[in-house]
């Protein structure tokens, strides 16, 4: 009996084996580690004409240097590359060509700038919005010029916000909004895996498309990885449904691949809209455990902010479509009157490909004008000088800064480069916390009982410069108050980092997140 069930297992081992090795997913890899075994074919072929290759080489070396100094981006990235190029000078010019020339990712950022341009007449900002949030408070007045002029999302009044302090609250809220839908359906997900929490939300995607409701489902092509099956579009079209992937990943070396969209959408009839960092996973409300207990966080819209984040959707959608979009079709219809109460709205978008990073500057903006204090939440630190100087200078102005990281991590080598900037940050001033019970994935900046944003932006690299991003930014609105009390009561359950915690960290830990550090812009 036992040697039939040892029998039994070692067959289901090997199918496993064998599933996962003939997988699309091996193919892929496999294809691309062949297109590094060509190129370093390439340069290994070179070295036959060594004394020609250096002396090209160094000419192309001096001269990306020097397009590197002068290009306008993060100093990070400049340093990082200019490090490559000067340790690896032939691999590292040719793959700072073949990034910078990159006709992917040019596709996509002159679509972006079109669609853009085509839903700028429906984020028109209403000059007495401004006005009124300039005898509040100039400095978020600013802001909100800045948004309007530079990248095109308009401040709001007239808009309720209900937060989530987990993902257990907004599932249920989710579902009952979108069992009200009468018109349209638009779901913009980062990650979307099988189980109890898409399993109940595409059963009532089926049954709304069943009545007539317009539904479109996008996702980030990551997902087709190992979360979902690569055809899974043409699986839920045959419901009636409109499903894309967001940039497939493809078995082509491509920097077009690096530019994922990390936003998490959902709005319903132009009424309601959702964001935040909670995705379409059974994780995300603690139904499985996978790095404890996971806390995140969101926000519901109610109101005339909708309109932003229905533009949003509509323009990462209409990237690759050919067929011209009816907008109008779309539209929150305005509430007559001001409800002064509900203070005021910003939602907006980040795009790697417009030159404004948009997240940090609303973070940074948040630390610079605070007065009492910036408390934080934020799954991943790994920050540049802008963002780092930003945080050292509000703890040294007498501002209480606080930030929340995660006491579990969900990546080691991201863990390992936080914790690098422990010891500056404290010393600085600022107080960091780790979540004991668990894994932080939310994403928010609350200060001073007036301003909070709430979103999908990470502290990293990837989500300020790298990756498509949301966000919505609250000021005078009731909810910020709650989003402060989830934060003191998080706070309840985490463990003060202290210098002589940091002495402690493993040669091992401090070792990988150093040497990490100098190539984490490109991570």
């Amino acid at each position: 009996m036992e040697y039939k069930m040892a029998e039994k297992a070692t067959k289901k081992a090997k199918k496993g084996i064998l599933r996962v090795a003939f997988s699309r997913t091996a193919l892929m890899l496999l294809l691309i580690l062949l297109q590094l075994a060509m190129f370093g074919g390439l340069l290994t072929i070179l070295r036959d004409y060594a004394v020609y290759v250096y002396g090209i080489t160094l000419v192309i070396q001096v001269c990306a240097i020097v397009f590197i100094m002068n290009e306008r981006t993060c100093p990070e990235f400049s340093r990082t590359w200019i490090l490559l190029i000067l340790a690896f000078p032939v691999f590292g010019c040719v793959f700072y060509l073949y990034a910078k020339m990159e006709f992917g990712t040019r596709f996509i950022g002159e679509q972006l700038g079109k669609k853009q341009l085509e839903t700028k007449a429906y984020l028109k900002q209403k000059k007495s919005i401004v006005e009124d949030l300039r005898a509040s408070k100039p400095a978020n007045a600013n802001l909100a010029e800045y948004m309007n002029c530079s990248v095109h999302f308009p401040a709001y009044r007239n808009t309720k916000a209900t937060y989530f302090a987990c993902g257990e609250e907004k599932f249920p809220a989710m579902i009952e909004q979108l069992k009200k839908a009468e018109k349209f359906i638009f779901l913009e997900y980062f990650i979307v895996a099988e189980g109890h929490m898409w399993g109940t939300i595409l059963k009532i995607l089926k049954q709304k498309a069943a009545q007539g409701v317009e539904v479109r489902f996008m996702y980030d092509g990551m997902c087709s990885i190992s979360l979902l099956p690569y055809n899974y579009p043409k699986m839920i079209q045959k419901f009636g449904i409109k499903c894309k992937m967001f940039s497939p990943i493809r078995p082509v070396l491509s920097t077009v691949q690096n530019n994922r969209d990390h936003r998490k959408i959902c709005v319903i009839d132009g009424k309601v809209a959702f964001t935040g960092g909670i995705n379409l996973g059974d994780e995300y409300i603690n139904r499985i455990k996978r790095f404890g207990y996971w806390k995140d966080t969101a926000v519901m819209l109610e109101g005339d902010a909708v309109q932003s984040l229905t533009m949003l959707f509509l323009q990462m959608w209409n990237v690759t479509e050919r067929k011209p979009e009816s907008y109008g079709r779309y539209l929150t219809e305005p509430f007559k009157g001001v409800r002064r109460e509900l203070g005021f709205v910003i939602p907006y978008g980040d795009s790697p490909f417009d030159h404004e990073d948009v997240g940090e500057e609303v973070y940074c903006h948040i630390l610079h004008h605070a007065k009492k204090y910036v408390h934080i939440m934020t799954p991943y630190l790994i920050l540049d000088s802008k963002m780092l100087d930003a945080l050292s200078l509000a703890a040294k102005s007498g501002i209480d800064v606080k930030i929340i990281m995660p006491g579990i991590p969900d990546k080691w080598y991201a863990f390992a480069l936080a914790k690098t900037y422990y010891r500056d940050l404290l010393n600085a001033g600022v107080k960091i916390y780790e979540f004991t019970p668990g894994f932080v994935h939310a994403k928010i900046f609350v200060s001073d009982n007036d301003t909070a944003t709430i979103g999908t932006i990470n502290l990293d690299y990837r989500s300020l410069y790298l990756h498509f991003e949301c966000g919505v930014f609250l000021y005078n609105n009731p909810v910020v108050r709650e989003v402060e009390l989830d934060f003191q009561e998080t706070l309840k359950k985490c463990h003060r980092i202290s210098v002589a915690d940091v002495k402690k960290i493993n040669m091992r830990m401090k070792l990988s997140g150093r040497v990490l550090r100098l190539i984490a812009p490109l991570m």
